[in-house]
């Protein structure tokens, strides 16, 4: 049994396995939490309490359960539910390939070949970064970053920074440069937000107690729609906090609508920031509403809260909302423009037309080749901490009955150029 990918989602449903006396191999690009560690920002914490950090039988064991692990802590704790649950890992290998072979599949590896009957893909869906089309056009000495290689202001040369993209990453790292004192220029999508602390708690545990991370993707009128719906943005920095753009506008962060343009002289936006605002505001007072029809609806008492009111909101302005480069040379560009996925080295049938994997809960067309950590894998939390281990469990429990009729065999075959060193 082959896992390919050492980040959570790989070594949780490898845990899963060997609690059920089958052995799993995780095969890892790089080193466990790689992304984690090399592809955030340094101020970068999750979104979520500590306390609904729960890999499977290694819950947050921590002294600040409703706090927000930091890039380094969260490296921390995924490396030690490795080293706890004893997980075989060979770091440094990368899968080149995977293709049909008369046992199962073949692996053909930076360390050899590998013949199983069972594999597990768990390289997540963000590969490469997206880019606007137009942004070659930018000028040469204007420094272009994606969001995974952003690390801290000081990286960036001295002047304006545009943030393209109003996402978690997006919202997060042009917060980060406007707390340092950088001038920052916001290119605002449609991204939602959700209110951090509402009567009295985190909204993830009100959340939670509704059952919202637990509701399955096909309860959704439109399941593939759901799965590329952008997370809402919010904080943990600082204790953990709201992002209100408008609050952030009225300070001197500079907001545009959606890029639509770059030209050599400058770059062009959509006339449409004041409506992503307003609807970013809607989901956002839509959560509270929620929240409120569930205290009442369950006799809860919790303290009331005053309505939300805007704070700022664009100028009409019947000139195109622009970023002159002679006028305001941009120092750095950083793009928050989300990710493609690429399975192109998996020659197996079980993509859509698009190349993303059909399955279902993570089991595929394909006897014997399964996936996890995808967004929306079969619930909001299969994203999350808090999720993982429910589709590793499942995962590992099909894949216990595929292998118990066949003799149960659970170790990937032809591995001694890997395992006898």
């Amino acid at each position: 049994m082959v896992v390919i990918g050492g980040g959570q989602a790989g070594l949780s449903v490898a845990s899963c396995l060997q609690q059920r006396g089958i052995e799993a191999l995780v095969l890892e690009r790089h080193r466990v939490a790689h992304a984690w560690e090399q592809q955030r920002w340094d101020s970068f914490c999750l979104v979520t309490p500590n306390w609904q950090c729960r890999l499977p039988g290694f819950p947050y064991d921590g002294d600040d359960p409703d706090g927000f692990m930091g890039r380094e802590a969260i490296v921390d704790y995924v490396r030690r539910f490795a080293e706890r649950s004893a997980i075989t890992v060979r770091e440094g290998v990368s899968v080149e390939r995977l293709v049909p072979s008369s046992n199962g599949y073949r692996l053909l590896t930076s360390a050899g070949v590998i013949d199983t009957e069972q594999v597990v893909i768990a390289t997540g869906a963000y590969h490469h970064p997206r880019r606007h089309p137009m942004a070659e056009r930018l000028p040469g000495k204007v420094l272009q970053l994606d969001a995974r290689d952003y690390r801290h202001p000081d990286q960036l040369p001295e002047g304006p920074v545009l943030v393209v993209g109003s996402g978690q990453s997006g919202c997060q790292i042009a917060e980060d440069l406007f707390l340092a004192g950088r001038r920052v220029h916001l290119s605002v999508g449609s991204a939602p937000r959700s209110p951090r602390r509402y009567r009295g708690r985190d909204v993830v545990e009100w959340l939670e107690r509704m059952g919202v991370y637990d509701t399955p993707i096909d309860a959704h009128a439109d399941p593939r729609a759901v799965r590329h719906k952008t997370n809402h943005y919010l904080t943990g920095r600082d204790g953990g906090r709201e992002i209100d753009l408008r609050q952030r506008a009225s300070e001197g962060m500079v907001l545009h609508g959606r890029l639509e343009r770059i030209t050599a002289a400058g770059l062009s936006f959509a006339d449409n920031l004041a409506a992503n605002l307003d609807a970013a505001d809607a989901v956002y007072t839509r959560i509270r509403a929620s929240i409120d029809a569930y205290i009442a609806a369950n006799g809860l008492d919790a303290p009331l809260e005053p309505p939300y009111q805007p704070c700022w909101r664009p100028a009409p302005s019947r000139e195109l909302s622009l970023i002159d480069l002679y006028k305001e040379p941009l120092a750095a560009v950083i793009w928050c423009t989300g990710y493609r996925s690429d399975f192109s080295w998996v020659e197996v049938p079980v993509f859509d037309g698009s190349g993303e994997p059909v399955h279902h809960r993570g089991i595929t067309q394909a006897e014997g080749l399964y996936f996890i950590g995808l967004p929306w894998l079969h619930t909001w939390g299969s994203g999350r901490f808090c999720g993982i281990g429910g589709d590793a469990d499942h995962l590992a429990q099909r894949i216990q009955q595929q292998l118990q009729p066949r003799g149960s065999r659970t170790e990937p075959l032809e591995c001694t150029a890997l395992l006898g060193s």
